[in-house]
């Protein structure tokens, strides 16, 4: 069987002073190589400042901008903006004029998908995610589910609720959101609207339109929601009485292609592990490379109070993971579940009334109304009837977790994101933060992220872990009293709670801003002068010498076997410090470029012996055929275990070992099985008498040879970044490459081989693996004596969305050699950049 049909069958199933320097004018743009010193001349500046007024037209020369939202955006190699302004309504202003200008249809489609009017305009039987832009965070079915579910959302009111809080965004925030809001829509003015767009990906389509405040916040909510009820889209716009549990649609739709998890690896560094004494910080999230969940490069300077640079989700004009002058932090996707259900015990002869206590409650019913389109160009309005309870909208689950209402029993989900809004006071604090002690205030005090850890150091060499964020208030004690399925919850940290008792509500702590989540003081945190690290593991092993397991299991598993990930991170760091003492900016990089794989490590000479082996130098088959080994013996036993794109052997060995991980159960691979006394070493050794290992290595080398693949060939034949010509040649200041092919080799692989560079592609029939997922923003932050970090940065998939743009790709072939370039954050950096690019914006 191809491993492209294995992998879908196996988805299926399951400034020149310190103070100048924090709050100033923003600085040199970034390059690879040495820059010349000095300034651009005067009246060069004048001419590229004269040509790009002319070019955006936004605003015209001799035009007065009004002080509130006046901007200008400086732009330096890659196409990366630094903005800066008085006013925060300015800086935000300038992100979405510059953001609307690098991404306008994936954010247009942001904005058609919550404010649930694609079925008016595209194929209400459509998955969403095949649709133009793909909003990604989109897990319905169709178009008509999703808009089902978002006009519900939008029905409730309780994005506008959430912002009447007392925990709603502050008052800078919101001067930020209508800058953001003001500036989008004076790009698409400036375009001449939706005809005059350069991508031709949403040129002309009737969805591209000004967005409001609302819409912004409506987008912010459902990124904050994804990770729990936005899991189950399809099932909570489907759900009515007597549902079987065999579907979460009733719609004709196929199942949505599963979305790779979000991950993340980030290291931090104290005074005791970097090499000059002070913080030093990888971050390296990873992300989708298509959609919503983007990450942009920006700076944001609001002159004498923010100065922050680094990556930003789209649309969320704030940066999320980055720096300022002091203070440097990464976000990793955490363990700890979002949300609970309910089983709902039904009363006879009415579905729609749940006891609880054994006193009839009925379910509150919400007639929703979105308009589809028909093939002739008419539409017509779709009604449904949703349904919500106490505790949340009742659900019919996933498809891999079908939920049944029938005439006794039914589910509902109960989101801790529910109306959080939190994130962005959370995210604007970070982007103030001159400390790890301020970033753990800003983050305990808001408990506003919504599915994400905090790694961060600072320059006095403090490195810290918390896994501040919000969470539900489901204590081990409660899941004992009342889950449904103890395993269940013991396994993946999900609670089903008895809905029938009033007793069985999630708790309330008096450190937490709302009732229903977990303290900050329930909460993993850690701080150590050597290191901390997550890559998406539980908080246990946040450092090894210091476990962590004082918190409960919503929040993450303790004891537990570690991903090889982890395990390769933890290895790596661990072996500097021993060899070198300490870690320098350079070794830690190499953690992440040298592509080095523990699994290969641990498995590669056993396979090669084991091949070495084989009677007639024939593997078996899964077929009971047999295949000659050829070289594959020789490939294995000299390859170098390391994913870069040129590294003979790695398409064989990757090859193999997934087919290995998807035929093999895990216990029956290692000789050595995980021992909770030895987490990072265990498991080890590999089981090669296992019939699965014999038959995959002969499985392997038949489809390599069919796609007529060398065994020998590097990863980087298969696995790659398209790269397509731009159709404009607009001015750009990244260096001139070589002539490159459409597409560029990438290195890296997928979490079973234990490479802290993850990527995950999407393998087509012809063998070809284009990336979908995985590596995006890095960033490497090194604090100095001097009031100026040190900062590398790549964007690994460019900053634009819009294949017309020079910056749709020009990053790409960074990525496949290991090279992060030298980011532009104060004055002095930015002022002697060639060819510098300012526009004004304002109104």
């Amino acid at each position: 069987m191809p491993l492209s049909r294995l992998r879908r069958e196996a988805g299926a199933r399951g400034a020149r002073d310190r103070e100048a320097s924090r709050t100033a004018v923003p600085s040199r743009a970034r390059g690879t190589g040495p820059r010349r010193p000095g300034r651009l001349p005067a009246a060069a500046l004048a001419a590229v400042l004269t040509l790009a007024l002319a070019l955006t037209g936004s605003v015209p020369p001799g035009t007065e901008r009004r002080p509130g939202t006046a901007a200008d955006i400086r732009y330096t190699e890659y196409g990366v903006p630094h903005i800066i302004s008085d006013t925060y309504r300015g800086v935000g202003y300038g992100y979405g004029y510059a953001q609307a200008k690098d991404n306008l249809c994936v954010l247009a489609s942001v904005y058609l998908t919550v404010g649930a009017q694609r079925s008016r305009y595209l194929e209400p039987q459509a998955a969403p995610r095949q649709g133009p832009a793909d909003p990604t965070f989109a897990t319905a079915r169709t178009n008509l589910d999703s808009d089902l579910y978002y006009q519900q959302v939008n029905d409730s009111r309780i994005v506008e609720r959430a912002l009447r809080s007392p925990t709603g965004p502050r008052a800078e925030v919101r001067e930020i959101v209508r800058g953001y809001v003001a500036g989008y829509n004076r790009y698409l003015r400036d375009t001449g609207g939706a005809a005059r767009i350069s991508d031709p990906v949403c040129r002309g389509a009737a969805w591209v339109r000004p967005i409001s405040e609302l819409d912004f916040y409506r987008h912010y909510h459902a990124l904050a929601t994804v990770s729990g009820q936005g899991t189950m889209i399809s099932g909570i716009a489907a759900a009515h009485p007597n549902s079987p549990a065999t579907s979460a649609s009733r719609t004709s739709g196929p199942p949505p292609t599963p979305h790779p998890p979000l991950g993340s690896n980030a290291i931090a560094l104290g005074s005791a592990g970097s090499a000059n004494g002070r913080g030093l910080l990888l971050a390296n999230p990873h992300y989708p490379w298509q959609g919503a969940e983007r990450f942009w490069q920006v700076q944001l300077t609001v002159r004498g109070k923010m100065n922050v640079s680094g990556g930003s989700l789209l649309g969320v004009p704030l940066v999320q993971i980055g720096h300022t002058a002091d203070a440097a932090w990464s976000h990793t996707v955490s363990t700890a579940t979002t949300y609970g259900l309910y089983r709902l015990r039904l009363q006879p002869g009415s579905p729609t009334t749940y006891l609880v206590d054994g006193r009839p409650e009925r379910m509150k019913s919400r007639q929703v109304t979105v308009r589809v389109a028909h093939p002739d160009g008419s539409t017509s309005q779709v009604r449904r009837t949703l349904w919500t309870t106490r505790y949340g909208p009742v659900t019919l689950g996933t498809d891999q977790k079908p939920l049944p209402w029938d005439t006794t029993t039914a589910y509902a989900v109960r989101d801790a994101n529910t109306g959080n809004l939190r994130g962005l006071n959370t995210w604007f604090d970070l982007d103030h933060a001159r400390s790890t002690q301020a970033v753990s205030k800003a983050l305990a005090g808001n408990l506003g992220l919504p599915w994400v850890n905090t790694v961060a150091t600072d320059r006095h060499g403090t490195a810290l872990f918390a896994g501040y964020q919000s969470v539900p208030h489901i204590t081990d004690d409660l899941a004992t009293r009342c889950a449904i399925d103890h395993d269940a919850f013991r396994d993946t940290g999900l609670a089903t709670l008895d809905g029938a008792r009033s007793s069985c509500a999630w708790g309330k702590d008096p450190d937490a801003p709302l009732p229903g989540l977990l303290g900050a003081s329930r909460l993993p945190h850690l701080q150590r002068t050597d290191y901390v690290a997550n890559s998406n593991d539980s908080a246990w092993l946040t450092n090894p010498a210091t476990p962590l397991t004082s918190y409960p299991r919503i929040v993450g598993p303790i004891g537990t076997e570690r991903t090889p990930r982890t395990r390769m991170g933890i290895t790596a760091i661990q072996e500097a410090l021993h060899t070198k003492g300490r870690i320098s900016p350079e070794t830690l990089q190499s953690l992440l470029t040298s592509n080095r794989s523990l699994t290969a490590e641990l498995t590669t000479p056993a396979l090669a012996d084991l091949c070495a082996s084989l009677p007639d130098g024939k593997a078996p088959t899964s077929d009971g055929d047999t295949v000659p080994v050829g070289t594959a013996c020789e490939v294995l036993a000299s390859w170098d275990k390391h994913f870069t794109a040129e590294s003979p052997g790695s398409l064989l060995f990757a090859t193999l070992w997934t087919r290995i991980t998807l035929t093999a159960d895990e216990d029956i691979l290692w000789k050595t099985p995980f021992d909770p006394n030895h987490p990072v070493s265990t498991p080890h050794t590999l089981n090669t008498a296992a019939p699965e290992v014999r038959t995959a290595l002969g499985d392997t080398i038949r489809e390599l040879q069919a796609a007529g693949s060398p065994l020998n060939a590097p990863i980087g034949t298969r696995q790659y970044i398209p790269k397509p010509t731009p159709q404009t040649q607009a001015p750009t200041l990244s260096p001139a490459p070589s002539p490159s092919p459409a597409r560029v080799p990438a290195p890296g692989a997928d979490e079973p081989l234990g490479v802290l560079n993850l990527i995950v592609t999407d393998p087509a029939p012809s063998g070809d693996h284009p990336i979908v997922h995985g590596s995006s923003f890095i960033q490497l932050v090194s604090f100095n004596p001097t009031p100026c970090p040190t900062t590398h940065s790549l964007l690994t998939y460019s900053q634009s969305t819009d294949r017309t743009s020079p910056h749709h790709a020009d990053q790409a072939e960074l990525l496949g050699k290991g090279e992060l370039p030298r980011e532009r954050f104060c004055e002095g950096e930015i002022e002697g950049v060639e060819g510098g690019r300012v526009v004004r914006v304002g109104e």
